[in-house]
């Protein structure tokens, strides 16, 4: 039972991955289209986007593929994997729904795009940045679904990384875009987590 556990959880994180790719693809070639106006790309930036892919993707596919590190394996859990599977579930759904939300102005980097505008409704009524939020979500499943400590950590890990090395950065270049209208934005709703942070 054990064995199975822990192949349902990783068979589970593996689709997750999958319909990542999936619901990201189009709106990525969408947004290749619409001219950039403002880009705040930063060396820190590259940092943090380097560490949520290492995290959510290169550590546990590896891990995936190989069953290396052995050593940081711990009895796997059925519950756990439903657990994980739900997270991962919702965290693909807010991630599918901000995309479509944000439209044309999606980025994967700090930029402001042409004709940018403030979107408040959706998801982005109860937090500011649904986007990370999907990621927290994914770095949590992924801790549920892998039974190892290292690959099962990555997640949180690099999605930590970004969101502390990024988001001020990309509040502060809200503000000067929007000015006023993002501050009573900022004013109504949390960062991540509604209600709460």
């Amino acid at each position: 039972m054990n064995l199975s556990a822990a192949v349902v959880g990783e068979v589970v994180w593996v689709l997750g991955i999958v319909a990542w790719c999936i619901i990201r693809y189009p709106f990525e070639r969408r947004a290749k289209r619409v001219p950039v106006v403002s880009n705040r790309r930063t060396g820190s930036e590259a940092v943090g986007l380097a560490a949520a892919l290492a995290g959510l993707a290169i550590v546990p596919g590896f891990y995936v593929a190989t069953g290396i590190p052995e050593a940081a394996d711990y009895t796997p859990h059925l519950w756990a994997v439903v657990i994980g599977a739900i997270l991962f579930c919702t965290a693909m759904w807010v991630f599918r729904r901000t995309h479509k939300q944000l439209g044309r102005n999606w980025s994967i980097t700090l930029e402001i795009r042409q004709q940018h505008e403030l979107i408040c409704a959706g998801p982005y009524s109860l937090v500011r940045h649904p986007m990370y939020t999907s990621f927290l979500l994914m770095g949590l499943s992924q801790a549920f679904l892998l039974s190892n400590w290292v690959a099962g950590m990555a997640g949180l890990i690099g999605f930590t990384v970004l969101f502390f090395l990024r988001v001020d950065k990309e509040e502060r270049m809200m503000l000067e875009f929007f000015g006023p209208q993002y501050h009573a934005y900022m004013a109504k709703t949390k960062r991540i987590i509604p209600y709460l942070y």
